[in-house]
Formats: C-alpha cells, sequence, structure tokens
C-alpha cells in the first residue's frame, strides 16, 4: 500500500511538473529587451520625443495604460511617433516587455 501512494504522489507530481507553465523570460532577459527596443526613446521611464508621455505611473493611469494588455496593445500597434512592434518582437515578447513597463513604473524606474 505503502509503494502504490509513493508511486501515486510521484505521478501526480510528473505531471504537474510537465504541464507547469514555463516563464518566457527572466527580470534580466527582459530588461536586455526594454534596452534594446525601448530605451532609446524611454530611458529610465522617460520620453524624449514626448516629455509629458512618459512611462511613469502617474502617466500611465492618465492615459489608460495602466494595465499589461493596454501597454501591449499600444507596443504591438504603435500610435502617433511609437512605432508598431508586431513585426519586430514576438507576442510573448511584447506581453514581456510590458509587464516590465508596468512593473518598473510601479517601483519609480529605480
Amino acid at each position: 500500500m505503502r509503494k502504490l501512494i509513493t508511486i501515486l504522489v510521484s505521478a501526480i507530481a510528473l505531471v504537474m511538473l510537465a504541464t507547469a507553465p514555463v516563464l518566457a523570460t527572466t527580470t534580466t532577459e527582459t530588461a536586455t529587451l526594454f534596452t534594446g527596443n525601448c530605451a532609446g526613446c524611454h530611458i529610465n521611464g522617460g520620453n524624449i520625443v514626448r516629455r509629458g508621455k512618459n512611462l511613469k505611473e502617474k502617466a500611465l493611469k492618465k492615459f489608460g495604460m495602466d494595465s499589461t494588455d493596454a501597454i501591449a496593445q499600444l507596443v504591438k500597434n504603435g500610435k502617433n511617433a511609437m512605432p508598431a512592434y508586431k513585426d519586430r518582437l514576438t507576442e510573448q515578447q511584447i506581453i514581456d516587455v510590458s509587464a516590465y513597463v508596468l512593473e518598473q513604473a510601479e517601483h519609480g524606474w529605480k
């Protein structure tokens, strides 16, 4: 009986590990992605093109960009001076960099 329970628990653990989502990128990889694609205009969460449209928490909330989905749509499709990145980044990279922007904004880009 004990052997059966051990086998059953092992099988369940194996299934859980096999079906667990894999993190797309690490924070370091996402920071590098941001630096390579976004920091040219948005260094430290700023905006060298339009000063008020920065990536600081207050501005993100003001312009309705305070969710990963909203930021991802902007990154994907662009708007005005902001170019679209749907042909340069994968869908997962867009999601990752959008989450990174929110996280950095919440921590004051420190």
